[in-house]
């Protein structure tokens, strides 16, 4: 029994323990989970096992996962209960379930935000000297628009510009949103002080405005693969009266 009990802990700690078989190589045979907890003795490792047995039972499930908060978060969803918009009931994060990123990203498409992270790879020397980017000469004193220059440009170089464009904007507002997070935990905390609990108002407040770079950061992404449709032009003018309102906010 030390043996084995040796050799599961081993498998447990080294995240092996499932469909683990009996170490002598000819021999196929699978412990029980009966004979695992008769064998092993300590609580923690007891601890680590169980949540092995949980995760496994989690990816076997195609209508189960965890929710995909990148702070940690060990709560399981069940996806077909919940629909765009419904968060996680221990963290509030929302999830996307149709694709790899880890959250939901309205109004952007799961296919506007694969093709967003690949094109990402994109990369710029960023300085304090100002140019043109058709005719890489010097900002002042004859350039006073990007589009005044009569220089010829390729449409890859004009493609990456336009890329860093948005990426910038969707950027700043993810920045944005880490602010309003920062602030409403911040007040959370006031909050708990005897004199300054009615803070209920401001906390709904950050939670809006929260929601609402997140929404303009996504509708960077958007705008970026839909700048042709017949659409745009209403999309823009709600994105902007967003900002402006979300500035004010």
């Amino acid at each position: 029994q030390p043996c084995w009990r040796e050799y599961l802990t081993t498998r447990i700690e080294q995240n092996m323990v499932v469909n683990c078989t009996c170490p002598i190589s000819e021999c196929r045979a699978q412990p029980t989970a009966a004979f695992i907890y008769s064998v092993l003795s300590s609580q923690e490792i007891i601890a680590k096992y169980e949540k092995a047995l949980l995760r496994r039972y989690v990816e076997c499930c195609s209508n189960l996962t965890w929710c995909t908060n990148p702070q940690g978060c060990d709560q399981i969803l069940l996806k077909d209960g919940l629909g765009y918009g419904a968060a996680c009931s221990k963290c509030s994060w929302i999830s996307c379930f149709n694709c790899s990123f880890p959250e939901a990203h309205y109004p952007a498409s799961c296919s506007h935000m694969s093709r967003w992270v690949d094109d990402g790879g994109m990369t710029c020397a960023k300085c304090n000297h100002g140019f043109c980017w058709r005719c890489l000469k010097p900002w002042r004193p004859n350039h006073k628009d990007y589009y005044n220059c009569s220089a010829m440009v390729s449409k890859a170089a004009w493609q990456e510009k336009r890329f860093q464009d948005y990426n910038e904007r969707c950027t700043f507002h993810h920045h944005a949103r880490g602010f309003a997070i920062s602030l409403r935990n911040s007040i959370s905390s006031i909050r708990e002080t005897p004199k300054m609990r009615n803070l209920t108002f401001v906390l709904d407040a950050c939670k809006v405005l929260e929601q609402a770079w997140k929404v303009l950061a996504y509708s960077c992404v958007y705008s970026y693969y839909n700048q042709d449709t017949e659409s745009m032009d209403i999309v823009e003018q709600q994105t902007e009266s967003l900002e402006l309102l979300t500035n004010a906010l």
